[in-house]
């Protein structure tokens, strides 16, 4: 063996490669580690050598490409300006161009590439279509509102023919963002509203196909504030839109209900058909745009079209009050169910009230709550009591209950009362009968009965007050320190009675509400009785809050003692 430099190192690399191979067989465990960290290193490696070849090979020639398509934009533009040729054919051709780079851009077999060249194609098409529609004049609003909705429905298509690549996304928020520039700069609105509507329903459509729409809330908030804007503007008075074209009633409602039109109708098809879930954007966005439609109504044709649209409203409310039950209600994920209920209540009250002159709406609105809550225990217990009592709180403002219950034991008493008023008292107390024979123990149901109660107790009360006085008005002129008294006596023996009743019967509401109805004596001693009574009815409406006080808890424990003692087939199961 040759003692050379090149020899030793030799025989120390193979004397080195032996003990690792002795070493890997008498420690298997730490080679097969070493061999993953070692392939681990090699993998990175090759991910940085890619990466650096992607920053050195790759996007410089796609920025390259891009600029000159731009450089492309230029030319043409240099030659619109120069009157070389006419501008109508240059112009179209310019759109072309930008067309043409949007379908390039979706042949592109990278993400990034694709990405870049749509974004090339929306950078030459809207400063292009500025200058061609405010400086040159060439194209009028309606022809570039017809260029961009061509423009995001062509991105749209061949977004969803994109398989899981979703890279029109900057091409399409361009063009939604240059319509909404283009529609103040012109006055123009509708062309461009219409146009934003139009990237509406292209977006929707790809989203029922299940396909991803990242920049959809960009486009239904675009189209909310053009709507919304043209109403705006169209609502005031005429001199203060000199510059803005004149339209009539037709073409200033039908934008709104078409855009609450393609929202609402995608997002049913999404919930009942496809079964997903609703979005809280979507939620807002569907009210957003009901009420845009329902603004534009009220707004331009407020006397033909409310009653138009209280017929909708009724006819859209039963439509999803079947969806909901029919289809929704059996899905293990319940949102979708709450909220088209909850719209359907909505939509019931909206309707009642615009298409029915007052004291009708207020009668189907009572009836209304009565069958919710009968129909409550053998359907959807929960959901409909809900339904129930906000049906009763609607039926309560639209007759004007509270008003008349204040005139009653606190103000001037009215002559008469009102139709409405005795049918949503006598519908309250249905109902309250009506939920008292359910047993549930849910506070949350418990919470919902007190509304029927309260409502019911605080008509009677009002109603027993107004016969009082209207039967001691035929007997002696009353003054204002009679009318006192004689309502401080008819609470306070409203109070007994349903501290008694609602003990005995089992209705713990009417208890607690026999209490409340003492806080408000409380409160009528010092701001009436007090005030404007004579000493001997003041001490006689005082003796009258004092032996209520005294005889209500008396009367709470007197009925449950009695009722303990009824035998249990006779007694009435109302616990909650």
């Amino acid at each position: 063996m040759k003692d050379s430099p090149e020899s030793l190192e030799l025989l120390l690399n193979r004397v080195d490669e032996l003990e690792r191979r002795v070493h890997a067989l008498e420690h298997p465990g730490e080679a097969k580690a070493g061999a993953i960290e070692s392939r681990t290193t090699q993998a990175i490696e090759a991910s940085s050598d890619g990466a650096s070849d992607l920053e050195t090979s790759n996007i410089f020639p796609i920025i390259g490409r891009a600029m000159l398509g731009i450089a492309g934009a230029y030319v043409l533009r240099a030659v619109a300006a120069a009157g070389v040729l006419p501008k109508l054919p240059v112009s179209a051709l310019a759109v072309a161009y930008a067309f043409g780079w949007l379908v390039w851009s979706s042949r592109v077999s990278r993400g990034l590439a694709r990405v870049v060249y749509a974004g090339t194609s929306a950078l030459i098409l809207a400063p292009m279509l500025w200058e061609i529609t405010l400086q040159f004049r060439v194209f009028t609003p309606m022809a570039s509102a017809g260029v961009l909705a061509a423009f995001v429905t062509l991105a749209t298509v061949l977004d969803m023919r994109g398989n899981a690549a979703r890279s029109m996304w900057i091409a399409q928020s361009v063009a939604v963002i240059t319509a909404a520039a283009l529609a103040l700069a012109t006055h123009h609105i509708l062309p461009f509203l219409v146009a934003l509507l139009n990237a509406a329903l292209v977006s929707e459509y790809a989203r029922m196909r299940d396909y991803a729409q990242s920049v959809w809330p960009l486009i239904a908030l675009v189209a909310d504030a053009a709507a919304w804007g043209m109403i705006f503007i169209y609502s005031g008075p005429q001199n203060a839109r000199a510059e803005y074209p004149e339209l009539g009633a037709a073409a200033l409602i039908v934008p709104a209900c078409l855009l609450f039109t393609i929202n609402g109708t995608a997002l049913a098809v999404r919930a009942i058909i496809h079964g997903n879930r609703i979005s809280v954007f979507d939620a807002i966005q569907t009210m957003i745009a009901f009420l845009l439609a329902v603004a534009g109504v009220l707004y331009f044709a407020p006397q033909q079209g409310t009653v138009v649209l209280g017929g909708f409203c009724l006819i859209l409310s039963a439509s999803m009050y079947v969806g909901s039950f029919r289809y929704l209600r059996q899905l293990e994920e319940r949102r979708n169910f709450r909220v088209f209920s909850l719209w359907s209540v909505a939509l019931l009250l909206a309707g009642l009230v615009w298409a029915l002159p007052r004291p009708g709406a207020a009668i189907m609105l009572a009836i209304a709550a009565v069958a919710a809550t009968w129909l409550a225990a053998r359907v959807e217990p929960g959901t409909l009591e809900l339904h129930g009592a906000l049906f009763l709180i609607g039926a309560t403002v639209v007759s004007r209950l509270p008003q008349y219950i204040f005139d009653v034991v606190a103000g001037s008493s009215p002559r008469r009362v009102d139709a409405s008023i005795l049918s949503v008292s006598v519908c309250a107390g249905v109902a309250f009968l009506v939920e008292s024979k359910t047993a549930n123990e849910l506070w949350q149901r418990k919470a919902l009965r007190i509304v029927p109660a309260l409502v019911a107790t605080c008509a009677l009360i009002a109603l027993l007050v107004h016969g009082v006085l209207a039967a001691a008005a035929l007997a002696l002129a009353l003054d204002v320190h009679h009318v006192a008294f004689l309502r401080t006596l008819t609470i306070c023996l409203t109070a007994l009675c349903m501290a008694f009743g609602g003990s005995r019967w089992g209705l713990p509401e009417l208890t607690r509400l026999a209490y409340v109805a003492l806080a408000f004596v409380a409160a009528k001693l010092l701001f009436e009785d007090l005030r404007h009574g004579h000493m001997e009815f003041i001490a006689g409406s005082i003796s009258l809050f004092a032996i209520a006080l005294i005889a209500v808890p008396r009367l709470v424990r007197l009925g449950a003692k009695s009722r303990a003692t009824v035998p249990t087939g006779t007694a009435v199961h109302t616990s909650l």
